[in-house]
C-alpha cells in the first residue's frame, strides 16, 4: 500500500530533493559545499523575504527556537509569550529554561491573540526584551496576525521574535516588511525536507540587542554564525546532505515563485475546508491557517479510531490533537509537496471511514465541493515533482 502523509509535519519530500540528499557526501569546508550553502542562503533569503542574515542550524525547529531566546534575552531578563497553543508554550517553556522571566499571555486554544492585547502588554511591560510570538500554531490551526503586531513592536525596544516554523513558506510571511526581528523556521515543513535543520532570520535591530548582551549558550550561539556567513559556512559541521535537498527544493519553490506557493496552498486549505463542511464536521480554528486545517472530531467517534482506519484502509497519515485537544480534533496538513490529488484522496478515504464509525455522510459529497474550489486550474499549475 502507498503511504500518503499529510500530518503537519513532517511532510512529503519531493524526488528532486530525496536524489540530491543521496549522492555521495562531500566535505563541509570544501568550495563545492560553500557554493551550495550560498545558494541556499540566498535562496532562504528569498522564500522569507528578507534582505538581512539568515543563520542555519543543524537542529530542529526547536533548536533554532532556543538560539533565538538564548541569543536575546539575559538570564533574569523579561520577555513577554503569545501563549495560545502546545507550540506557543514552547517559548516559555524555553524561556524558564534559562532563567527568563516570562510574562504570560494565555489565549484560549484555537482563538487568535488580539493586538489590541499586545499594546496593553507592551505599555504594561516598556522593559520587556522581547515578544515571542508564533506565526501558525500548528497544535490548533490558527494563524496570528503577525503584521500587525509587528506595527505594535516596531520602534519600542523589544524584540518580535516568531515561530514560524510551520508558518512559513505555507501562508504570506514578509520579516522584513512585517517588523520581524527573527524568524525561526524548520525544514520539515513546507520547506519539503526530513527534519534536522533550523533557519534563523536575524534584523540588524536584533544583532545590536544580541551584541549587547551575553549569550547564555555555546552551541547556539548566534553570533558564532554571523562570523561564517561571508564565507558561507557554519561554525560547526553542518547536516550536509540536508543542505543539499534544500538547494534542490528552494530552486524549485522560486522558479514557482513565493508568491504562486502561497496561493496554491491557500487554495488548497479552501477545498480541504469546504470537504470538510460537506461531510457536517466543524472546524476548530477561528482563525485558519493556509497550512493545515484543524477538524474537531465528530461525536460519538474516537479519534484515535478513526486515524488508524484512515492509515490502516488507505495508507493515510494524518494528526491528532495535542495535550487538552488529545480525542477532540484530527489534523490535515496542505502545504509542501502536498497537491489536489492528495486532498482529493483524503477527503473521500475520510468519507468511507466516517460511514463505517457511524456518522452520516453523503458519499462523495466532500469530494465534490472540495472539486468545485479545485476548478480553476490556474493556482495548481506547478504541481509537485
Amino acid at each position: 500500500m502507498k503511504k500518503h502523509l499529510l500530518t503537519p509535519g513532517p511532510t512529503q519530500v519531493p524526488e528532486g530533493a530525496r536524489l540530491a540528499m543521496a549522492r555521495e557526501v562531500i566535505h563541509h569546508r570544501s568550495p563545492e559545499f560553500k557554493a551550495i550553502m550560498a545558494e541556499v542562503l540566498d535562496g532562504l533569503k528569498y522564500v522569507l523575504q528578507t534582505t538581512g542574515d539568515v543563520i542555519v542550524l543543524t537542529a530542529s525547529g526547536s533548536g533554532g527556537m532556543e538560539a533565538a531566546v538564548t541569543s536575546t534575552v539575559p538570564r533574569g531578563g523579561k520577555a513577554i509569550v503569545l501563549e495560545g497553543g502546545v507550540f506557543a508554550r514552547r517559548w516559555t517553556h524555553i524561556c524558564q529554561a534559562f532563567g527568563i522571566e516570562v510574562v504570560r499571555h494565555e489565549i484560549p486554544w484555537g482563538s487568535a491573540v488580539d493586538p489590541a492585547d499586545v499594546a496593553q502588554l507592551l505599555s504594561k511591560h516598556p522593559d520587556a526584551y522581547a515578544v515571542f510570538a508564533t506565526l501558525l500554531e500548528s497544535s490548533t490551526g490558527v494563524e496570528h496576525d503577525i503584521e500587525t503586531i509587528g506595527r505594535l513592536v516596531h520602534g519600542l525596544p523589544a524584540l518580535l521574535v516568531v515561530d514560524a516554523i510551520s508558518g512559513a513558506v505555507s501562508t504570506p510571511c514578509y520579516t522584513d516588511r512585517w517588523n520581524i526581528d527573527l524568524l525561526v523556521v524548520g525544514s520539515q515543513k513546507a520547506l519539503m525536507l526530513p527534519p534536522g535543520l533550523a533557519f534563523v532570520a536575524v534584523s540588524q535591530k536584533a544583532w545590536r540587542q544580541i551584541d549587547s548582551i551575553q549569550p547564555q549558550a555555546f552551541y547556539f550561539n548566534l553570533k558564532h554564525y554571523r562570523q561564517m556567513l561571508a564565507s558561507a559556512e557554519t561554525p560547526w559541521t553542518p547536516a550536509i546532505t540536508l543542505v543539499a535537498g534544500l538547494a534542490e527544493n528552494l530552486r524549485q519553490i522560486r522558479a514557482e515563485g513565493i508568491e504562486h506557493v502561497w496561493a496554491r496552498s491557500a487554495v488548497l486549505a479552501q477545498a480541504t475546508r469546504a470537504g470538510v463542511a460537506a461531510l457536517g464536521l466543524k472546524l476548530f480554528a477561528e482563525r485558519p491557517a493556509a497550512g493545515l486545517t484543524a477538524v474537531r472530531t465528530p461525536p460519538g467517534i474516537e479519534t484515535a479510531q478513526l486515524l488508524a482506519a484512515l492509515e490502516e484502509r488507505f495508507g493515510i497519515k494524518l494528526a491528532g490533537g495535542q495535550d487538552k485537544l488529545k480525542g477532540q480534533i484530527f489534523r490535515i496538513g496542505h502545504f509542501g509537496a502536498i497537491d489536489p490529488f492528495d486532498i482529493l484522496g483524503t477527503l473521500a478515504a475520510l468519507e468511507l471511514v466516517l460511514a463505517s464509525l457511524g456518522h452520516r455522510v453523503t458519499l462523495g459529497s466532500a469530494v465534490a465541493a472540495a472539486g468545485r474550489v479545485l476548478q480553476d486550474p490556474r493556482p495548481m499549475a506547478a504541481g509537485k515533482d
